[in-house]
């Protein structure tokens, strides 16, 4: 059993020992907005959905709760879990994609950059814990002084289950706090902002088996006592291995809530455009690049400029619904007659690592209808991840290799569209989410495979392919040459923007 925590949903998969599925179940999982740039969740939320969608999919399975081998789980990275000495979680959980420690960052940066880009291999910026927990410092100090343990997000779902507390080498990197190579807490980066070291867990390789369903964790979701729990990591490196990159130049692209894009390198070292991580593969390492807003923009434009009120035409709130969408997208030429999207609506990553950035189509016409809004929304998204892997490139990290994930990779329009951007064929894995990757390490760990290689040469399989069309390639190209211009002449733009309304409204 795979547990992954997404930003919009927590989801479990169960697989057979040659990665057939037997059964999934979801819960949502809803993120709350309390200032604009903030994003947070409620822990218990989180359990909450656990304890729902575990019956669900083992009857989807036709499984009972001890046919289960073991279990192990994801989660996204940076999200910081606070519990009080009870036990007792002390605020929401900061998300990856929160900007309020830009100022931090900021601070981090100039007064230790070099530092801490030594120790953590990576640069601060609002992604990461620690200017989350100096932002805290700052802001909150109340809730500081009772913090008795930290947990990463699904090391505290975990924790919940089984009642033990560790982290695993990768979620430990995320954290800003640690030293990467050496994988161990590092008394430097927690010096300094002063974070008190005993508040950290013991750090173990991702398929460690660090216990069982405790009693109450077997009462309260259905599983059985004593089932073993595998540590796991966070999603980008689980999904990115069940996808089955594995070997250097295996890279991945997501089209998830956010869009990411990774690739596999022979050794863990520091970049200075992309995030370094470890790589469940011990010995190796994989770097990444993301854009915010990804699956998230496409519900933005669907719920927000495009749903019709029950009292027009259309008669009904929810449309369009997704799939007309597509539709509506595979009818509009190449281009979108010349809209152009930035789908900076929550700052953006890479490679500008601006949390000011904002969103814009550029271009419009009378011309253009809701469907030129929909295909420039798929498009602009594609360019923003073609940036993406050109910042890759920069750093000599070539994607050889493509294997595509995530929800929007079930759009046929939106593959192809990220295919012509690119310029590179790609692959659908027939399995491509963090659950599924999860399963695996939790088989790893328990010795139904040999060893990872073993798990992804029985398990991981390819559904389809994509081949860019050159004469459409060469459009895009053009066009992404306009994205770049634009962007460049209107960040300051968005700067003013943000100086005139202030981050309080």
């Amino acid at each position: 059993m795979g547990i992954d925590l997404g930003a919009g949903s927590l989801k479990i998969t169960i697989i057979g020992d040659s990665g057939q599925l037997y059964g999934s179940a979801s819960s949502e999982i809803e993120t709350s907005i309390r200032h604009p740039g903030w994003s947070e969740q409620d822990p218990h939320e989180w359990y909450q959905g656990l304890c729902s969608a575990v019956p669900r999919a083992l009857s989807e399975a036709g499984l009972s709760a001890q046919d289960i081998t073991a279990i192990s789980f994801s989660a996204g990275a940076h999200t910081p879990v606070l519990l009080d000495e009870d036990g007792q979680v002390i605020r929401p959980a900061i998300l990856w994609s929160d900007q309020r420690s830009n100022v931090e960052a900021r601070e981090l940066s100039d007064s230790a950059g070099d530092v801490i880009f030594g120790i953590s291999l990576n640069a601060p910026n609002p992604t990461w814990t620690l200017p989350q927990l100096k932002w805290l410092q700052r802001h909150e100090p109340d809730s500081v002084s009772r913090v008795h343990r930290l947990f990463v997000a699904k090391d505290y779902l975990r924790y919940c289950i089984t009642g033990l507390w560790h982290t695993d080498r990768i979620d430990a990197a995320g954290t800003m706090l640690a030293d990467t190579k050496g994988n161990a807490w590092s008394s430097e980066l927690c010096g300094l902002i002063g974070w008190d070291m005993s508040t950290l867990p013991p750090i173990v390789d991702p398929s460690t088996v660090v216990g069982g369903v405790s009693n109450r964790g077997a009462i309260e979701t259905g599983l059985s006592e004593g089932t073993p729990v595998v540590a796991g990591s966070m999603d980008t490196a689980i999904e990115g291995y069940g996808a089955g990159a594995i070997n250097p130049g295996q890279g991945v692209i997501k089209l998830a809530t956010a869009g990411a894009v990774s690739v596999v390198n022979e050794f863990i070292q520091s970049h200075a455009s992309v995030i370094d991580y470890p790589h469940v593969m011990s010995g190796q390492a994989f770097s990444i690049t993301g854009t915010n807003s990804c699956a998230s923009a496409h519900r933005w434009l669907k719920d927000q400029l495009l749903s019709a009120p029950a009292h027009t035409e259309h008669g009904d709130a929810s449309w369009p619904s997704y799939a007309e969408m597509d539709r509506l997208a595979s009818k509009t030429p190449a281009g979108s007659d010349g809209l152009i999207f930035h789908p900076y609506l929550q700052g953006e990553r890479s490679p500008y690592w601006d949390p000011l950035l904002r969103a814009d189509f550029i271009g419009v016409t009378m011309q253009h209808n809701r469907a030129h809004f929909v295909r420039a929304l798929y498009e602009g998204i594609a360019f923003s991840l073609f940036d993406c892997i050109l910042s890759l490139e920069e750093q000599g990290l070539i994607l050889d290799d493509v294997r595509l994930i995530g929800g929007g990779a079930h759009s046929e329009t939106w593959r192809q569209v990220v295919c012509d951007v690119i310029g590179k064929p790609l692959s659908v894995p027939q399995n491509g989410d963090a659950s599924f990757g999860a399963a695996l390490i939790a088989g790893v760990g328990v010795g139904v495979f040999s060893d990872e290689h073993d798990a992804v040469r029985r398990c991981v399989s390819l559904a389809g392919h994509c081949e860019p069309d050159v004469m459409r390639h060469a459009l895009y190209q053009d066009l992404f040459s306009i994205y770049k211009d634009s962007q460049a002449s209107l960040a300051s733009i968005n700067h003013r923007i943000s100086e005139v309304i202030s981050p309080t409204g």
